[in-house]
């Protein structure tokens, strides 16, 4: 936990894409594994701290250990996705978050599975088929389309894993 709360502070002044890095680095240097051996659960969403404690988790840990660790170095909520896709390669759903360096345009993938941070269309390993941010949800269209679709707190793992954060940082 010492490391991670360092790695925030250093990440508070660096430029976006240092920080971006530095999250990238310091996760992907845990363990991938499944829910089922971590939490003995088919699907459960960690929360940093629980994924800190584990150093191991599924895509789902990754990404939103990720999500959260770029909020508190000063990331805006709106330039950030997580974003569930299906990995053709992996031959099965994935999750990955995705950087939005101005609204339009085209994000940055950081994953676990594939530690450089690309841009998404270099990632055609990837379809995405919905993204969330902690306020919206988006259902994908295409590739490049994708739809706003109410709230976030819609998705029941995200909703509960708030609440979990939430008593945690009490």
């Amino acid at each position: 936990m010492r490391y991670w709360f360092a790695l925030i502070e250093q990440g508070k002044s660096a430029p976006d894409a240092e920080r971006l890095r530095l999250a990238n680095n310091f996760f992907n240097a845990a363990r991938f594994t499944t829910d089922m051996e971590v939490w003995q659960q088919q699907d459960y969403w960690a929360t940093p701290i629980e994924f800190l404690i584990k150093d191991a988790g599924d895509c789902e840990e990754f990404a939103i250990a990720k999500y959260f660790t770029l909020l508190r170095m000063g990331i805006g909520e709106d330039a950030m996705r997580i974003t569930y896709v299906r990995a053709r390669t992996l031959h099965q759903p994935h999750m990955v978050l995705a950087w939005y360096p101005a609204p339009d345009d085209e994000p940055l993938i950081l994953d676990n599975i594939e530690p450089r941070i690309l841009p998404a269309g270099e990632r055609p390993d990837l379809t995405p088929v919905y993204s969330f941010n902690g306020t919206t949800l988006w259902l994908a269209r295409t590739r490049k389309e994708q739809v706003a679709s109410g709230s976030a707190a819609q998705l029941e793992q995200w909703h509960e894993l708030q609440r979990r954060l939430s008593e945690l940082l009490r």
